[in-house]
């Protein structure tokens, strides 16, 4: 829109000057006066409002603007010698997609993402339909069960794994990522690597399938080395695991995983650093509180994990309710466990020959935990070898009699997160 201001003009003015210079004729002097026309004009421009939105990937270092709320479109890789900056109160949104055009959040080997949220300022990863916004901890609109809509954090690096495709293999390509994507890779052999740093960070409402049967953690870590920080982590409602460690030898501290679709915590091919104070809230839909897998077809590799100080609170809807699973030669520790809100059917399961035999000769154990026993259940029923259906508890389990008379378990350090907000 113009606005025009007024118009002043004038025409250039003439006087005659007579001066007598004496009694003879006159002299005529003429005298000019110019008045200069000036036009003002105002004119009103509409400024679209800038858009933050990340749909390609991230070729150079960047850093994002905590003040705005930043929309993922679509699989966006992090690439290798690149690293990415997100602040402290950096909320971003994920639009949703099935299979390649799910929307995910890759870093790839050699890239990073330093990711330092606080206390007071997470750094949120959620969906579009979140009403949450900037400067607030938790939205009004959706909670723990709404789950799959959008794909989740992958997290790959240069350290150990002991493969699945095949058996043995020391790099692997990660689930979702077509093989013909060389960003998919992780494994080898720098367990010292580093892909950056993950602290005060909640991952909510993901687990977008990417193929039949397949859904994206809500975060993956494959092959990630202990150069790697992690801490206070936080992932709320996705479809399949909350988080999941695939080989590497990155520690974790201060995890905690609300209402997962499978398995809170899972670690699979040799994975062997040490996972420590873990928060697992089960909902209807969950599977296991951990699934831990060992080597597959590794019985002579001996890479062990530890996780210690552990809560793990059942959920009476769900029809499951298990506890933990130990398979294909699982290889660690887990100490200091709390188990509560259990029914009667809820267990922990040694799943085949490969793990007692683990558990036998001393590379698996468990050491005190601390159990709330259902009615019509036993502490020693709770501990299920499946290979003969005997219990396996000799004495690490205590039952109590409830979740306040507890001496272990997780220190509930949780108030930043969705849970800690919601409870």
């Amino acid at each position: 829109m113009k606005i025009k201001n007024f118009k002043f003009i004038a025409g250039s003015l003439s006087a005659l000057a007579f001066i007598a210079c004496s009694d003879d004729e006159p002299t005529v002097e003429y005298v000019t006066n110019t008045v200069t026309e000036t036009v003002v004009e105002t004119v009103e421009v509409e400024v679209e409002a800038p858009t933050y939105v990340i749909d390609s990937d991230i070729t150079e270092d960047t850093t994002l603007d905590a003040s705005v709320v930043w929309t993922l479109d679509g699989r966006v890789f992090v690439k290798d010698g690149v690293t990415l900056t997100i602040p402290a109160g950096t909320i971003i949104k994920a639009t949703g997609g099935t299979g390649t055009n799910a929307s995910v959040l890759v870093v790839a080997q050699g890239g990073k993402i330093e990711a330092a949220g606080t206390a007071d300022k997470p750094i949120i990863m959620t969906s579009v339909a979140d009403d949450i916004e900037v400067g607030q901890l938790a939205g009004s609109n959706l909670d723990q069960n709404v789950r799959g809509l959008w794909g989740g954090l992958i997290v790959l690096g240069k350290a150990h794994v002991h493969g699945d495709d095949p058996a043995g293999a020391v790099t692997q390509q990660i689930e979702g990522i077509p093989a013909d994507v060389a960003e998919g890779l992780y494994g080898g052999s720098d367990d010292s690597d580093s892909s950056g740093t993950l602290t005060y960070v909640s991952v909510r409402h993901g687990g977008a399938e990417i193929g039949a049967d397949n859904e994206i953690n809500g975060i993956t870590f494959g092959g990630v080395g202990n150069g790697t920080t992690l801490d206070n982590l936080e992932v709320v409602g996705n479809v399949d695991d909350g988080v999941e460690f695939f080989g590497g030898s990155v520690n974790a501290t201060n995890i905690i995983v609300w209402g997962q679709g499978d398995d809170a915590v899972d670690i699979d091919q040799a994975y062997d650093g040490t996972i420590d104070n873990v928060m697992i809230i089960q909902e209807a839909a969950g599977d296991h509180g951990l699934e831990i897998d060992g080597p597959k077809a590794g019985a002579d590799v001996n890479k062990p994990f530890t996780l210690q100080n552990v809560t793990i609170i059942g959920n009476a809807d769900n029809a499951k309710n298990a506890i933990a699973d130990f398979r294909d030669g699982a290889n660690g520790t887990v100490e200091n466990v709390l188990v509560y809100g259990l029914t009667s059917s809820s267990n922990v399961e040694l799943d085949k020959a490969a793990d007692v035999t683990r558990f036998t000769d001393g590379e698996l154990t468990f050491t005190a935990w601390e159990v709330v026993v259902p009615e019509g259940a036993t502490l020693d029923g709770i501990f299920d070898n499946k290979v003969d259906d005997t219990t396996f508890q000799n004495g690490f389990a205590t039952s109590i009699s409830s979740a306040d008379a507890a001496t272990v378990g997780a220190t509930n350090v949780f108030s930043w997160s969705y849970y800690g907000q919601k409870n």
